[in-house]
This record gives structure tokens, C-alpha cells and sequence, in this order.
């Protein structure tokens, strides 16, 4: 485990059990601003457990989560959603965008709906879609291609500036090129915007890309060495 940074991600100790199986035994796990961490294992495993847990839509059984410097861990829930709106970004396999805004309405929503203007909140999501080279015309979302709907999912994620960006199988549903690029701009994006990435997939080859590689299995978190 590596030494803590207080602007990143720290799970310590981390329980949750349902239906008699334990998915969450005791995991530790530190990513640092500007790192990224891939977690890989069989299906059913708890991967994306670990991911609601720390967006806090999952109440593990023990253990703490601290994001950003903010333990999420028993907060109640209006906290809970500020400091999810503050700290944590997230990017979805299937997008979980509305298909009928263009990209900018997309993007610019998270923004809008923790009261931000809307000229700023616009401008920033143009700026970032641009970036990320996604048109940004008025075309609905739901008319983009599949790597083009989960580069503005990435774009949303990012607007909100995040302490810490979470990834649930962000390129399972994408054909090898968009694949590529989408893995690409994630950890590219995590790097140069310090962001702590934490994703967790069934692709290895997508897992290689990240500065460190975790395996889940029978709730024991392993770290699998540098790649």
C-alpha cells in the first residue's frame, strides 16, 4: 500500500458481506493524485462493489473511505451527495447519459444541478469536449457513436474538477478502436489532471495500462506488481 496522499483515494478495512458471501474482506488501498489503479477479477467478484462503496451508494459493513480528504464513511446523505458532487467523478460502461441532450447539456449537468451558472457551465463543457474530441454541436447524444458517447461521459466525470475518478468497465461495450481510445484519454486524463483513477475491468489489456494492478478474488484485494 503506498503512502498516503490526502488529495487521493484511501480505502482501510474495508467489510461487506450480503447473502452470506463476502465480497469486501478487510481491503486496503491508497491511489494517489495523478495515479491510476486497475482492479481485475472473475465476475461476481465484488469489483464494482468496491466502486459503490466508495461513492458511497453502498454501505459497507467496516471499514473507512476517505476522498480527497474527506472521509465519505458515515456521512449522512445530503453530506454524502456534496462531497460525491465535490470529490468523485464517475464513468459508467454503459455511458448513463441522457441521449436526448447534445453533448454540452450532458457534460454541463452536473454543474447546473449544484447551482453553477449556466454560461460558465456550458463554456467549461465545450472546453473539455473539444479536448477530448467530441463534436459539440447540437446533435442528441444518443446519435454518437459508442466511443464518442463514453468520451462525453469521461468529459462529464471531469468537469466537477474530482479529487478521485472512478471507472466501472468503461470500455466493455465498445468495439477495439473506440476501445483504445477511450482507455487512452482515461489514464491520460487522470495524469495530467491529478486526478486518483480507480477502475476495475474484465480487459487486461486495458488493466496494463495503469500504474498499478489489483486482482479481487474471495474478497482479498492483491496487488498483482507494477506494469
Amino acid at each position: 500500500m503506498k503512502q498516503s496522499d490526502v488529495s487521493g483515494l484511501q480505502v482501510s478495512g474495508l467489510c461487506y458481506q450480503v447473502g452470506g458471501r463476502t465480497l469486501l474482506d478487510g481491503v486496503d488501498l491508497s491511489v494517489a493524485s495523478g495515479e491510476s489503479v486497475a482492479v481485475t477479477g472473475p465476475s461476481g467478484s465484488g469489483k464494482s462493489t468496491l466502486l459503490m462503496c466508495v461513492l458511497g451508494l453502498i454501505k459497507p459493513q467496516a471499514g473507512t473511505i476517505t476522498a480527497g480528504g474527506r472521509e465519505i464513511t458515515g456521512l449522512g446523505s445530503a453530506q454524502l451527495a456534496q462531497a460525491r458532487r465535490e470529490s468523485l467523478g464517475m464513468v459508467f460502461q454503459f455511458g448513463e447519459l441522457l441521449p436526448e441532450l447534445s453533448p454540452v447539456e450532458n457534460v454541463a449537468l452536473p454543474v447546473l444541478l449544484d447551482g453553477g451558472r449556466h454560461q460558465d457551465a456550458y463554456r467549461h463543457a465545450e472546453e473539455l469536449l473539444g479536448e477530448l474530441g467530441v463534436p459539440v454541436g447540437s446533435t442528441p447524444t444518443g446519435m454518437l457513436s459508442g466511443g464518442e458517447r463514453q468520451r462525453t461521459a469521461v468529459a462529464r466525470a471531469l468537469i466537477t474538477r474530482p479529487a478521485v475518478l472512478l471507472a466501472d468497465e468503461p470500455t466493455g461495450a465498445l468495439d477495439p478502436d473506440a476501445k483504445e481510445g477511450v482507455a487512452r484519454l482515461l489514464f491520460t486524463a487522470a495524469r495530467d489532471r491529478g486526478c486518483a483513477l480507480l477502475l476495475v475491468t474484465h480487459d487486461r489489456s486495458v488493466a496494463a495500462r495503469a500504474d498499478r494492478r489489483h486482482e479481487l478474488r474471495g474478497g482479498i484485494l492483491a496487488e498483482a506488481g507494477a506494469v
